[in-house]
């Protein structure tokens, strides 16, 4: 896929990025939420999904796959082979859906992410320039974040969520569990070495959701283009991370 295509698709001049950022109408009704209900998305979900490929077509059907599962929240890493293109196909076959991008680390990629459709950005840091260009936008932007003075930080600088990252090297569901006592009123994502196992544990000790990766694409099956494995697994996640967030609301 050539990456110069979807600026200059048709699809993409009839919504410039200015109706990406303000919200029109006939944007909304395409791929854009307010920030407000991403952020209910994705905490009503408890799952991120994560996708990274080494192609663009590999990248569709994989996300496809998850989707089809269950999942409603996905991000495509930015480093995956014709992502925008990834990203405007899903966000116009899926509009119900929440397409995002990943590890987008500069406003040019930010910009390019929006343009193709993406309603929420996420970085493994803060990068405060993007909290700048998405300020009082629709789209939802989640900084990465590892100590108290990090979470509270990206807070003050406008972040409704953050990145807990790299939450298993920082130590797994107890970490979340001692960041969160301070912060209770900022919501967090956990990313990072997490499994469909330990979701659960994750989201019970705070976590608003959590990003999993291999966990669903894993990379055997990604290797394979084993889509019934991802699918599999994409469902449990998907089931799992819904279950969670409703046991933590002590709902049946």
């Amino acid at each position: 896929m050539a990456s110069m295509g979807i600026l200059s698709s048709p699809f993409v001049l009839r919504n410039s990025l200015q109706s990406r950022l303000s919200g029109s109408p006939r944007r909304r009704t395409m791929a854009s939420f307010p920030p407000s209900e991403t952020l209910a998305e994705i905490e009503k979900s408890g799952v991120i999904a994560c996708l990274r490929a080494g192609s663009g077509k590999l990248a569709m059907e994989a996300a496809r796959a998850a989707l089809g599962a269950g999942v409603s929240v996905l991000e495509i890493v930015m480093s995956t082979p014709g992502v925008l293109e990834v990203i405007q196909g899903l966000a116009h076959d899926h509009p119900a859906s929440i397409i995002g991008a990943g590890t987008v680390l500069t406003t040019k990629d930010a910009r390019n992410a929006i343009e193709a459709g993406a309603k929420f950005l996420m970085s493994p840091a803060t990068v405060k320039e993007i909290l700048d260009e998405v300020h009082g936008s629709n789209i939802l932007y989640i900084p990465g974040v590892m100590t108290p003075t990090e979470v509270l930080n990206a807070y003050y600088a406008g972040a409704r969520v953050v990145k807990v990252y790299p939450v298993s090297a920082l130590g797994g569901p107890q970490y979340i569990s001692a960041i969160k006592k301070p912060f209770s009123h900022i919501p967090m994502v956990a990313s990072q070495g997490i499994t469909l196992d330990s979701a659960r544990t994750y989201i019970a000790q705070g976590a608003s959701a959590v990003v999993l990766s291999d966990a669903i694409f894993e990379k055997q099956a990604m290797q394979d283009r084993n889509f019934n494995v991802i699918y599999q697994r994409a469902y449990s996640a998907a089931l799992n991370g819904r279950e969670a967030v409703k046991m933590k609301k002590g709902e049946k």
